[in-house]
């Protein structure tokens, strides 16, 4: 067989993005999947984005990834969540037509140069010495590569649990993979399980939606990918219904039947996404729940009851569901179920997703302990970037805290470890403002075309996109705006009339007022943007720098703090025995997690501040000596 310099064991949402990565970067890549007709399936809501993770897909995006593009695709709705929060919420959502979804990957991986593909299960890694050296599958094929990038989502050791039924499973009908676990277990590796679930699938031609409140798209919809498309013209509506005491009252009956409370299962769940037995357990005092009611494509009555996660037995599962309002004559598809899985701890990991115990070895995905297809993809497309890095003998590609919401994710998981499924939220962020998702081209495209992933394309509609943006910031800088022209929509708008003329960023201060207003207001700026020709997400964009300009700054400030400790290097040899000044506890969290800078020594949970500046000293010493 063929030799590899990346191989990729999965083609979920992880494997899809390493794959594609790696072989556009110029890499010899094999992607294995064990079913070439469900590339980067939907197992879960047939949805992308919301909050948090809706600013990552725009991230992938922006780095040259394929998330948002089969997106925007495959969409049957799209929604800006919590517009009517500040900017640095705003997370793009789309719901999908889960078929199109996966067509639309296969179509991709088909036709990008360098990728091959083989349908098969991996059972074994091979090995030389402290390197990995390639895989061997289940019909006994060996492929020899450079590296490899496990992305084995729920796969490994997966088991499906519905009421006392237990079945080996990756997904509902789909067989589980064995034996990399094991041999992972013998080279030193630390192992967990963790679970997640999913509710049942519904006949929607069975439900009276007469009864629901109806969710409905933006009348203007946007895009997750910075390579426009066009616009959603058609949009599915989604609808919203609530459990009721009726419901709970099933559900409390039926906890002896239910694996998440009689000890079948006694792994970790998220916490942000708990089962309907959770939510009646854990908020007794709740008399209803929502649910969510999802179509799952355009030619599909298949429906998602998003809210009612369960791995109940199908009888109870079907009392329960009847007794919600619109789903008196629900028929079920097929039951919901809960999942148990292998994973290993992320701390076991360098900041370029690459295994600290064997050489060339990437982890990406639920492996690594998280929950969610924008969290996989995200670490999937830095798995790939960093084995075609590895191949190349190049320095990783690590974003930082200041630089990306995937950096946080892969800093938090790498740094600080997880003890349930990691999901990404905007409060994980600590510079949020400048992590919006509308600046995502802007903080990370130059850096991933340098590297060679995203097109002169991409980079050329960036530059398109700052040229734009200077231009309107010079017009509302340097246009003034009467009174005569601006009190009326200030009166209308509940603000403070002006005397004499005032700039018109001046007045796009006012918290009430947003450019559509000003543009009423003056009939030159107005002509003056339009001759721009600027997209509406572009002068919002210039909107949030004039109102939010005071905060940007600050945060600014914070992240350069954050950066000179990032830059401080710690050698992975660093004898933190030989401190003796450092406690117990600290000395034995920097040996574990092994940081690679003193940013992220800093942010290891317990560790003390007094620790990290005796390490600091001691960085400046060793720097001192070299340099004398």
């Amino acid at each position: 067989m063929d030799k590899y310099d990346v191989i990729v064991v999965g083609a979920g949402h992880a494997g899809c993005e390493a794959a594609t990565a790696a072989a556009n970067m110029g890499s010899k890549t094999l992607l294995i999947t064990m079913d070439m007709t469900k590339y980067a399936q939907m197992s879960c809501n047939p949805a992308m984005g919301g909050v948090g993770k809706g600013q990552i897909i725009r991230e992938i995006d922006a780095l040259g990834g394929n998330s948002g593009i089969v997106s925007d695709y495959s969409a049957i709705q799209f929604r800006m969540l919590n517009r009517s929060k500040g900017p640095a919420m705003w997370s793009p959502r789309t719901q999908n037509d889960r078929t199109i979804f996966t067509i639309k990957w296969r179509e991709i991986i088909e036709q990008t140069p360098n990728l091959h593909l083989w349908q098969d299960s991996v059972t074994q890694l091979l090995f030389d010495g402290d390197s990995i050296s390639g895989i061997m599958t289940s019909l006994g094929v060996q492929f020899e590569s450079r590296t490899v990038v496990l992305t084995a989502g729920t796969f490994m050791n997966g088991l499906i649990h519905v009421g006392d039924k237990m079945l080996g499973g990756g997904r509902m009908g789909e067989k589980s993979s064995t034996g990399i676990t094991e041999m992972l277990l013998e080279r030193g590796f630390e192992t967990g399980r963790m679970k997640t679930g999913t509710p049942p699938r519904i006949d929607g031609a069975s439900l009276d939606y007469t009864k629901m409140e109806a969710q409905v798209g933006d009348e203007v919809p946007e895009q997750f990918s910075f390579l426009k498309k066009g616009d959603l013209k058609i949009q599915l509506n989604c609808h919203i219904t609530y459990t009721n005491p009726a419901v709970h009252q099933i559900i409390a009956d039926s906890m002896a039947h239910s694996p998440l409370f009689n000890g079948q299962i006694d792994s970790i769940g998220p916490r942000y996404c708990p089962s309907v037995e959770d939510k009646v357990y854990r908020f007794a005092d709740k008399s209803r729940h929502q649910i969510f009611v999802e179509p799952e494509g355009w030619n599909t009555k298949e429906v998602y009851v998003n809210g009612f996660s369960t791995s109940l037995p199908l009888n109870i599962q079907l009392k329960a569901i009847k007794e919600i309002e619109g789903f008196e004559n629900a028929r079920i598809f097929r039951p919901g179920y809960a999942i148990e899985y292998d994973f290993f701890a992320p701390t076991q990991l360098k900041l370029s997703l690459e295994t600290k115990l064997v050489n060339g070895l990437f982890f990406a995905g639920q492996i690594n302990g998280t929950t969610g297809y924008e969290e996989a993809a995200a670490q999937g497309i830095m798995a790939g970037i960093n084995a075609h890095q590895y191949c190349n003998e190049k320095d990783p590609i690590v974003l930082s805290r200041k630089q990306a919401y995937i950096g946080v994710m892969l800093d938090d998981l790498i740094t600080k470890g997880t003890e349930e499924p990691y999901r990404m939220f905007t409060s994980r962020a600590e510079y949020r403002i400048s992590l919006r998702q509308d600046t995502a081209d802007e903080r990370l495209t130059e850096l991933s075309h340098s590297i060679g992933l995203a097109s002169d394309n991409r980079l050329k509609n960036l530059h398109k996109k700052r040229e734009s943006k200077r231009a309107i910031m010079q017009h509302l800088k340097n246009q003034s705006i009467t009174p005569e022209e601006a009190n009326p929509i200030l009166n209308e708008q509940g603000e403070g009339e002006i005397k004499q003329k005032t700039k018109a960023q001046t007045i796009l201060t006012r918290p009430q007022i947003g450019i559509s207003q000003l543009r009423k207001m003056s009939s030159e700026l107005d002509s003056s943007l339009l001759k721009i020709g600027a997209s509406r997400e572009t002068l919002l964009s210039c909107e949030v720098l004039i109102k939010y300009d005071g905060y940007i700054n600050r945060e600014e400030l914070q992240a350069s703090k954050m950066t000179q400790m990032d830059k401080m290097k710690i050698p992975n040899e660093f004898d933190y025995d030989a401190i003796t000044s450092i406690s117990n506890e600290s000395r034995e969290k920097f040996k574990k997690v092994r940081p690679e800078n003193l940013g992220q020594a800093s942010r290891i949970p317990g560790v003390k501040p007094a620790d990290i500046s005796v390490v600091m000293v001691m960085l400046n010493r060793n720097v001192s000596h070299e340099t004398a």
